[in-house]
């Protein structure tokens, strides 16, 4: 629902090269957090879903479940894709010169979206009993940080009743999209949330 969302609102998941020039790509490339073990810890690995947009959420939900089984090797840094011995290097550099490396992607979109996606979503919810919101930090142009669905009394036509709710939280690059089509952004995302549209 979120890839279908976006597609209707390409702005949001643009890249701002300079300070005027908006680049749209024609995909939704979402990136998530996998949880897998390595070494005997818990270590969270990067997956790339591709044209999400154009995707069931039966093979999204399959590449999700492939890649939660596959067997993990200290050469994985991006979970099916192969990654080069560059890449690999990069995670032994210190965190000054890897910060330089982010400021160098952001200002090459093209880049930045075939290493990352132009969607990042992480969800804390499937991790333990989180009940509220949280804020994510992301170098992506849309990141939403998911909670989990919890059950509270709400006013609905008048009166109280127990619903769940899905808390999240939303992050837009301000410099790219303007606050009015935020706002019919996450207005029409809620409504496909609710309805369940592509499910």
């Amino acid at each position: 629902m979120i890839s279908y969302t976006i597609k209707d609102y390409e702005h949001v998941a643009a890249y701002l090269k300079g300070k005027r020039k908006v680049i749209i790509f024609n995909n939704i490339n979402v990136s998530i957090v996998v949880e897998k073990n390595l070494n005997g810890q818990k270590v969270p690995i990067p997956l790339i879903i591709e044209k999400a947009n154009e995707r069931s959420v039966e093979s999204i939900t399959k590449q999700i479940n492939n890649a939660r089984d596959k067997v993990l090797t200290d050469n994985d840094i991006v979970l099916h894709s192969r990654s080069s011995q560059l890449e690999r290097f990069y995670y032994l550099l210190p965190g000054v010169i890897r910060r330089f490396f982010w400021r160098y992607l952001l200002k090459h979109p093209h880049l930045a979206f075939n290493k990352m996606g132009n969607v990042a979503i992480t969800s804390i919810g499937m991790m333990g009993n989180v009940k509220g919101w949280f804020i994510p930090t992301s170098v992506h142009p849309i990141c939403f940080g998911i909670s989990k669905l919890t059950k509270i009394p709400v006013v609905v036509d008048e009166k109280i009743e127990i619903r769940e709710i899905l808390n999240m939280t939303i992050l837009l690059d301000h410099d790219v999209i303007d606050g009015a089509p935020m706002a019919r952004f996450i207005s029409d995302l809620s409504d496909n949330i609710e309805k369940g549209i592509e499910l």
